[in-house]
């Protein structure tokens, strides 16, 4: 009998072309196996006419995936890494972080702007964001800018920004690249200017604890410089308390031996922020996440932070 996994994954076009890049690449590792997709629609999904900060839920786009795979109707769920929570459920494990994509956010200016930077944006641009965590690193920058709720796939994102006259949005670069959309770009921000959120460019692997079988199959899908990375950033919003309601971004890289991550802690008018960066060894990310967030906690980012779960 043939070898069968199945993937669950979420319907839009870049979870399914995610999914499909999974897909993909365990079909070439092992040519016998039978891959196949689940499309699984989660909350987050669902709930297009509110604020992701509104819904108060930190597993808006995983908790349907790993119902399933708790109940085996599917093998493994492909995740953009930015999207899981920092605490796995019981019975669950993250199986293989993939290597990264580019890792900056990337200004998409509606068609005709002549935008090529963020001093090209007119005084008071309209600019179409729901993430918090760019919306706090955007008016820091530019306190003149009105930032607008803007939800959905990136299709609908950019079909919004037209249709309601927007400047522009701020995306992933990632999510651009792997729906073969990267050219719609105006500029990438550096990340002096704005931070990515953990784990972003990454996918997660997500399987059930103790499965050898999937476990293995999945072994060609792990890039161990991208893990420690993301272990380092997730141990960081962990211990912030971190989520889609509050604006925390974090990035790590491996030099040599070590790792060096920086974060940032942000208000949502902009105003006020704590921005740092450490660096420990490599073997060991998750202290390193640590050490960093009790040092933003101490430099204010946990005055910062009650402020905006008081107001989000």
């Amino acid at each position: 009998m043939t070898a069968r996994l199945v993937i669950g994954s979420r319907g839009s076009p870049l979870a399914l072309a995610q999914s499909e890049w999974v897909r993909d690449r365990l079909a070439t590792a092992h040519p016998e196996l039978q891959v196949e997709i689940e499309v699984i629609a989660t909350k987050g999904d669902k709930l297009l006419d509110v604020p992701l900060a509104k819904i108060g839920d930190k597993g808006l786009f995983v908790k349907e995936l790993e119902t399933a795979l708790l109940d085996r109707r599917i093998d493994v769920a492909a995740h953009s890494a930015k999207d899981m929570p920092t605490e796995t459920p019981e019975g669950l494990a993250i199986l293989a972080f993939t290597e990264r994509e580019n890792v900056h956010d990337v200004f998409v200016a509606r068609p005709g702007g002549g935008v090529r930077g963020l001093a090209d944006l007119a005084p008071g641009a309209v600019v179409g964001s729901s993430s918090l965590r760019r919306r706090s690193q955007l008016l820091a920058l530019r306190p003149d800018l009105k930032i607008v709720d803007i939800r959905g796939n990136v299709q609908t994102r950019l079909r919004k920004v037209e249709e309601e006259h927007m400047t522009g949005t701020v995306l992933a670069a990632a999510g651009l690249a792997r729906l073969g959309q990267s050219q719609l770009a105006a500029f990438a921000f550096g990340f002096e200017e704005m931070l990515p959120a953990v784990g972003q460019g990454a996918l997660a692997v997500e399987g059930r604890a103790g499965d050898e079988r999937v476990s293995a199959l999945v072994e060609p899908l792990r890039h161990e410089p991208t893990a420690l990375a993301v272990r380092a950033e997730r141990a960081l919003m962990r211990t912030l308390q971190g989520g889609c309601q509050v604006p925390i971004a974090g990035l790590a890289r491996l030099d040599g031996n070590e790792l060096v991550l920086h974060a940032f802690v942000g208000s949502l008018d902009g105003r006020t922020s704590v921005r740092d960066e450490d660096s420990g060894p490599a073997n060991d990310p998750e202290a390193l996440g640590w050490q960093l967030a009790a040092r933003l906690l101490g430099d204010g980012a946990d005055r910062i932070l009650a402020e905006v779960r008081g107001e989000a």
